[in-house]
């Protein structure tokens, strides 16, 4: 089974006593490539280095809504910067982790907005694809994202939205991130959901270290364990592992632009 984890966050200190092992387990058993997303300027350079060092580790950079206290209007121009010196470079694959969050109360929504919207002209300036955090926001950001209309599309990270939300993120050209969240037994929504995505729709990934599937419960997430996940939403979705396997890679390496 070939496996690519669209979203961790390996470069998090969560890592650094193994960061080496992970990796190795990694390639044993089958997750070939590894997207590494930016949260927030001050760990763009960590995060390139350690991409640069590792060869199954590739790079998105972005800043993400949940840290919107820490940015900077600097940090955005700062972000464009970053983006066309890299343009072209291949570790660098996506603008993200950008988008809307509406589950907590205390990030004001102008600002997330504003946020998100310069950093979608960024995408489709530089022509890459985004790596979308929406939470409790899928109608503003689908109505966000029909203004913007990118090129490339991207992933909806940790998809758990209806049935219409994800048709409509498909008519938009978005893939939808399936990972450890939609395991467990209390997601059953995505459990209705899930045998009626068309599988050219869909990628895998974990979100390491957080999001532990239902298998390891309490555990630090990891890529290593995407094969599990893989082998419990093959199952939710009526499809065998190999299957799903196929298909998430086939698709993550189209909008990656690895194809």
């Amino acid at each position: 089974m070939n496996l690519i984890d669209t979203h961790t966050h390996l470069d998090f200190p969560d890592f650094d006593a193994d960061r080496a092992q992970v990796l190795e387990q990694c390639q044993a058993l089958g997750v070939q490539r590894m997207v590494v997303l930016g949260v927030y300027e001050r760990n763009w350079q960590r995060l390139w280095q350690l991409c640069l060092e590792h060869a199954p580790l590739y790079a998105a950079f972005g800043l993400h809504p949940v840290h919107l206290d820490e940015h900077r209007p600097e940090h955005v121009q700062a972000l464009g910067d970053w983006l066309t010196r890299l343009k072209g470079h291949a570790k660098v694959c996506a603008v993200g982790e950008i988008g809307l969050d509406y589950f907590l109360p205390e990030l004001d929504r102008v600002r997330q907005q504003a946020l998100f919207e310069s950093q979608l002209a960024l995408a489709a300036d530089i022509d890459l694809p985004v790596l979308l955090h929406v939470r409790r926001s899928h109608a503003e950001v689908i109505a966000t994202l029909k203004r913007f209309r990118l090129k490339r599309g991207g992933i909806v990270h940790a998809f758990a939205g209806s049935l219409e939300q994800a048709r409509e993120y498909i008519r938009l050209g978005y893939r939808l991130g399936l990972g450890g969240a939609a395991t467990w037994p209390q997601a059953l929504r995505m459990h209705r959901v899930l045998p009626q995505l068309p599988l050219n729709s869909v990628v895998l990934e974990t979100d390491a270290p957080d999001m532990a599937p239902a298998m390891y419960p309490g555990q630090r997430n990891s890529p290593h364990h995407l094969p599990a996940i893989c082998r419990a939403l093959a199952g939710l979705m009526n499809i065998s592992p190999e299957q799903l396997a196929q298909a998430s890679t086939d698709n993550a390496r189209q909008v990656l632009g690895w194809s």
